[in-house]
């Protein structure tokens, strides 16, 4: 992605925290024709030493494991808060409006999980993610239910290769960053979020 130097995040803890924060991803790859195929998807992100894997899957009928089969390599990208940045908040007229957001993007390499217990242990960590409470009620519904549910998905493996973390907060405007931050303290939850990372990134606090 186009990623200007002052956007730039070479802390790998605010990107795994963005990606734990916004788990729901695009998944992008090429079909057989060359062209691109996305897949949105809930991944699962597991931290193994110094190297990051996610962990999903797909619905069975979707071509998109075979995609990864043929040519593991692929990108996933992560979309955190996003919203509209006022010229309201520069002390001078001369601005224009633009969108502040945060994202990851990861470069992958694909693997793809055979057994049915390969399987279910990658449901069982998206589960817990999302609603561990569900676990006992999947555990419940009985050994031939869930092989039932589990041959109707393909599971996959991403490593990550390479991460670019892009954190648009008008950085390179500082005389802004009070401004700023206080009217995004006062919007809808995107501009909220947007806030707090601000305050946790130290924006604003000396304006």
């Amino acid at each position: 992605m186009y990623l200007p130097a002052q956007f730039n995040s070479s802390d790998h803890s605010l990107a795994t925290t963005l990606m734990h924060e916004h788990p729901f991803a695009s998944l992008i790859s090429t079909d057989d024709s060359g062209l691109p195929f996305v897949t949105h998807l809930p991944l699962h992100l597991e931290e193994r030493g110094a190297e990051l894997f996610l962990l999903g899957h797909c619905a069975k009928p979707n071509p998109h494991w075979r995609y990864l089969q043929v040519r593991p390599r692929a990108v996933v990208t992560f979309l955190g808060p996003h919203a509209y940045l006022s010229p309201k908040v520069y002390p001078d007229l001369a601005r224009v409006p633009s969108w502040n957001y945060l994202s990851v993007h990861c470069t992958v390499s694909a693997t793809l999980m055979q057994g049915l217990a390969s399987k279910e242990s990658i449901l069982k960590k998206l589960i817990c993610d999302h609603e561990p409470s569900y676990a006992q009620q999947w555990n419940d519904l009985g050994e031939d239910f869930a092989h039932k549910m589990l041959a109707g998905i393909e599971a996959f493996e991403l490593k990550i290769v390479d991460l670019q973390c892009k954190l648009k907060l008008n950085q390179h405007r500082p005389e802004s960053h009070a401004a700023l931050k206080a009217a995004y303290a006062q919007g809808n939850e995107h501009e909220r979020e947007l806030a707090r990372w601000m305050e946790e990134l130290g924006m604003g606090d000396s304006q």
